[in-house]
């Protein structure tokens, strides 16, 4: 027969290990409720219980850190359940292999991800990584509530402090406060939403806590070059010492693609004769192949790089690395900025230019659309405002056929003056 005693405090603090074996000692008052004193000094609280015919025993908490009068309580608790049918050791083995956001993570990275493009792939895995996982990673899939995310995106739109870009020094690099991101709030709140509806597919889960999660509103940037400033900008790439970075602006700047569709362009997909350029789909960002007409300039550019770039490489811009297309063109970028003072001016903003310099042609916002290789109307639609100038012109042009002609008002002072005179 095992050894009963009422558990105290005191007892545990005297209970003797035994050499070589575990032993337990079971309380008088709770059938079950026992405690364990460990060979190597150690003292757990357990409870064994009989469930569909099986002797079970469940350890539950360590001493001192759960004194005798709580354990007692929480062994009361599971005898309750236990009589009501419950298994409560199987509920738990249950929940230890149940996934975890981790698990969820690294199942989204590998399956997913592979699908998008690399750059859009890599921002994700990074967020994921140095945002999500540390805040919810060991936390169960089905414990992330909607009230969860909310949270979390608020944290995320708050912004955190960054370096200063005022000479940061490498020992100390000087802070400057949090600034709000309600943007990168957004994005993140869209890879929560997919990741967690690949979580239901999977059956991991039944619902999707992020699928309405709060969108916080965005102000689109627009910048547009003025004419004085493309003038300088071109003067500027013209004079360049660094033809192969110069060339990436200029075939942006004439194309309006993204940096990265240009710095990975291969010859094969200019088409000279016809004056076109293939984009296939792993180039875009919308992941289909995009098909735009280019202009004479274009070409020319496409031809002088033929002569310039060593026989048998692919790549309009080969790279310092063999084999991989140039990388980086920010560097020579900051120094055109600062050249011709453009300080606001981003790369990605001579697209908005482009749009912009459409517009002033006459091109509708559809033919904008294919151009930018836009996948959705709402995006083009930002530049519609650009197309106000035409339109006041025509409501302009209404007014005048409604607008009252001058009369000649006759003075009637004046004809009397006559009579008298």
């Amino acid at each position: 027969m095992p050894e009963r005693i009422k558990l105290t405090e005191k007892l545990l603090r005297e209970a003797e290990p035994a050499p070589g074996r575990d032993y337990q000692i079971f309380d008088t008052d709770l059938r079950g409720f026992a405690v364990c004193i460990y060979r190597g000094g150690g003292r757990a609280f357990t409870l064994d219980y009989r469930h569909a015919g099986r002797q079970r025993r469940m350890t539950f908490g360590r001493w001192p850190e759960w004194s005798v009068s709580s354990a007692r309580e929480r062994a009361k608790e599971l005898r309750r359940d236990i009589d009501a049918g419950a298994d409560p050791l199987a509920e738990r083995q249950t929940l230890r292999v149940q996934p975890r956001v981790n698990d969820l993570i690294a199942r989204y990275a590998e399956q997913h991800l592979p699908k998008l493009a690399e750059r859009s792939a890599a921002d994700q895995r990074s967020v994921l990584a140095k945002m999500v996982a540390p805040v919810w990673g060991t936390k169960l899939v089905t414990e992330i509530t909607s009230t969860d995310v909310d949270k979390f995106l608020t944290r995320v739109a708050d912004g955190r402090a960054r370096p200063s870009k005022e000479k940061p020094n490498n020992r100390a690099r000087k802070l400057q406060g949090a600034r709000p991101t309600p943007v990168r709030a957004n994005r993140v709140g869209e890879i929560l939403r997919k990741m967690f509806t690949l979580a239901v597919e999977w059956g991991w889960r039944e619902d999707n806590p992020a699928q309405r999660f709060h969108h916080r509103m965005e102000t689109p940037r627009e910048r547009f070059l003025s004419n004085e400033e493309i003038a300088r900008l071109a003067a500027a790439l013209d004079a360049a010492e660094d033809r192969r970075a110069a060339d990436i602006i200029r075939l942006c700047m004439l194309t309006g693609a993204r940096l990265g569709e240009v710095r990975q362009s291969r010859f094969e997909q200019f088409n000279l004769e016809h004056l076109s350029w293939s984009k296939p789909p792993m180039m875009t960002k919308q992941r289909r192949a995009h098909r735009v007409p280019i202009s004479a300039e274009t070409a020319g550019i496409v031809r002088q790089r033929q002569m310039l770039v060593p026989a048998g490489s692919p790549w309009l811009f080969p790279g310092d690395t063999p084999g991989q297309p140039v990388q980086e063109v920010r560097r020579f970028w900051a120094q055109i900025q600062k050249q011709c003072d453009l300080q606001d001016v981003r790369i990605h903003d001579r697209r908005h230019t482009f749009a912009s310099l459409l517009v002033s042609g006459g091109a509708s916002l559809e033919m904008i659309g294919k151009l930018l290789g836009h996948s959705q109307t709402q995006t083009t639609q930002r530049y519609a405002h650009l197309m106000d100038s035409p339109l006041r012109a025509g409501v302009d042009a209404v007014a005048s056929a409604f607008r009252i002609k001058p009369k000649l008002v006759r003075d009637a002072g004046q004809d009397e003056r006559r009579k008298s005179a």
